[in-house]
Parts: structure tokens; sequence; C-alpha cells
């Protein structure tokens, strides 16, 4: 491919799947690690009031062993509330969204955590309602 043999590193696309001219992120993603053998890939940054941070680490963990580590996970707080909200998410305030995404970091570390035990739960003071993720690691 091109960008191959370009020498590029790192090819991002932005991820708003409220904008309909935009294919999907994810599914782009994967097609272009797929026709690729070095660059490495990544969403400039990855919505995350609409991923839900468990579904996020198991994507991200499964395009990066797919592609042979060549995945760069970068996660965004929001800011398009229009779009979100339209798109089934929930508006934040500024400061609620740096909380939902410390929050969902550390989820996403828990369950990349090789060491940790096969299951965990973590209380999300972010999640509406103050939901609780269990999951499997």
């Amino acid at each position: 491919m091109t960008t191959d043999r370009a020498g590029l590193d790192l090819v991002t696309f932005q991820d708003h799947p409220y904008q309909s001219a935009f294919l999907d992120t994810s599914t782009l993603l994967a097609y272009v690690a797929a026709r690729t053998e070095r660059v490495h890939v990544g969403a400039n940054v990855t919505s995350l009031p609409l991923r839900p941070p468990a579904v996020l680490a198991r994507a991200a963990a499964s395009l990066d062993i797919l592609s042979g580590g060549r995945f760069e996970l970068g996660i965004g707080a929001g800011s398009y509330w229009d779009g979100i909200a339209a798109m089934g998410g929930r508006r934040l305030t500024p400061g609620q969204g740096v909380d939902a995404l410390r929050e969902a970091i550390a989820i996403i570390r828990d369950l990349w955590n090789v060491d940790a035990p096969s299951r965990m739960s973590h209380h999300g003071a972010s999640a509406p309602g103050g939901r609780r993720a269990t999951c499997a690691a």
C-alpha cells in the first residue's frame, strides 16, 4: 500500500460517528491495518462518550493483536455534544468529561492488566447512576 511505500509511521482518522460523510472509524482502522504491513493506526481521538470503556478496551486489544502491535489508542472526553447526544450519548460538562475519561482509563488499564484476577469490578461515579462495570478480563 502507498502508506508503507511512503514510509509513514502513523495514520490516524478522526472519530466522529455523528458525521454522515465519514466512514466508521473502527472499521476504517481495521481495514487499513489489514492492508498495510508496518504503519501504525489510531483514532485521533476515540469518542469516549459513545464507547463504553470495557468495550473499547476489548476492541483496542483485539485490533492491536490482529495488526501485530500496530494500533495506538487515543481517547477523547468529548466535545461535540449535539452530535454525541444525537447518537445516543449523554451530554457532559467539561468536568464530568474529564472525570469520565479518568475512570475509563482506570477500567481499560484494569482490563489490560494480565497479572490481575480474571474479573474486575469498578463502581463509576461518572457513569449514569453511578453504574458498576463488572467484566471478565
